[in-house]
């Protein structure tokens, strides 16, 4: 995969690591020094390095930061297909990110921003009383405020109740999505990983999108489509 391309910089413009982490950590609480660090040694972002080998990040590194980030945590894409991603960025495209809403690299970069619930309601045309369904039913979080992801969720929960299927039938799969998750931790802590580390959650995401593929693969067989 080719790095981030390097472009002269200012000193006084570059950020170290405690910098970096003062950026980012309110959005990616779980972003550490040892994870910036394995990012660098997948060879997903380069920074500069100063005569005595710290290491020094633009803007640039910043918004490429942001990008794996977002597109590990609310996509749960593994290290493998963001290289591609940022493959294509470095050739100067605006990829489609798989599965993704909104579907665009250029796009979630963008700002984002956290969402109430009555801006939530709004932007998805839902109910005080379906949205609270929604939140019973586990498939989205209770909480003051929502991630702007939970948008295309809350969009998708109404369409699949306009054809019956209602938050309340989905309980099952949370259930499910639930056993998975206790399936993969248990797997990656048998190959001596720990759970909360970077090598831990690029594990855990790789096996959630091997479990991706076969559910689908089941689904399209029971439908007559494969």
């Amino acid at each position: 995969m080719a790095a981030a391309a390097s472009v002269p910089s200012q000193a006084g413009s570059l950020l170290s690591i405690g910098q970096v982490l003062a950026r980012l950590q309110d959005d990616f609480s779980d972003l550490t020094p040892s994870k910036l660090r394995f990012l660098e040694e997948q060879g997903l972002v380069t920074p500069e390095r100063t005569k005595s080998g710290y290491r020094k990040f633009s803007q640039q590194h910043i918004e490429r930061l942001r990008l794996i980030l977002t597109l590990q945590r609310d996509h749960y894409l593994p290290l493998k297909v963001i290289a591609e991603v940022l493959d294509e960025i470095d050739a100067g495209r605006d990829p489609i990110i798989p599965g993704a809403s909104p579907r665009s690299a250029s796009m979630i970069l963008a700002p984002q921003r956290v969402l109430s619930s009555e801006e939530l309601r709004r932007a998805t045309g839902a109910s005080a009383r379906f949205l609270g369904e929604a939140i019973a039913a586990g498939l989205l979080p209770a909480a003051e405020v929502f991630p702007h992801d939970a948008v295309a969720q809350l969009s998708a929960l109404l369409k699949l109740a306009e054809r019956g299927i209602t938050p309340r039938h989905l309980r099952s799969l949370r259930v499910s999505a639930e056993r998975e998750a206790e399936l993969i931790a248990r797997a990656v802590s048998t190959r001596g990983v720990k759970s909360g580390t970077p090598l831990g959650t690029e594990d855990s995401l790789e096996l959630a999108g091997y479990l991706d593929t076969v559910r689908s693969g089941v689904l399209r067989r029971r439908f007559g489509s494969a």
